[in-house]
């Protein structure tokens, strides 16, 4: 299994896809979602964790470009703040299950990422 890791804190990103790879999974990690989109056009992926709030693109307009370009690519969210914390983003949320909030405890990563690839 290969994951993008798109975050643009450096050291979240980072020690998530060590804490992946510890665990059989190949994780690649950008810090933009410009950089993701380098990334998708050259190296195919199983799915996208996308970070949902972040500077010129966030994660839900790298989402639009993911459907539009990588109709296959299977991909979920992670936010600093729930969205019970956050109209805004409750709102830009609504309807969608694949998401986690920050901090990230491995395990609850593990189990989503399974269930958002139907493993």
């Amino acid at each position: 299994m290969k994951v993008l890791l798109v975050d643009d804190e450096k050291e979240i990103v980072s020690t998530l896809a060590e804490r992946l790879s510890f665990r059989g999974i190949e994780a690649v990690w950008v810090t933009s979602g410009e950089e993701a989109l380098k990334k998708l056009e050259t190296e195919q992926f199983d799915l996208a964790i996308l970070d949902v709030k972040m500077p010129k693109m966030n994660g839900l307009r790298l989402e639009k470009k993911i459907k539009e370009n990588y109709q296959d690519l299977k991909y979920m969210f992670l936010t600093a703040r729930g969205a019970d914390e956050d109209p805004e983003l409750a709102s830009n949320l609504a309807g969608k299950e694949n998401y986690l909030s920050k901090p990230i405890k491995i395990d609850k990563l593990l189990n989503k990422i399974n269930e958002v690839l139907n493993l």
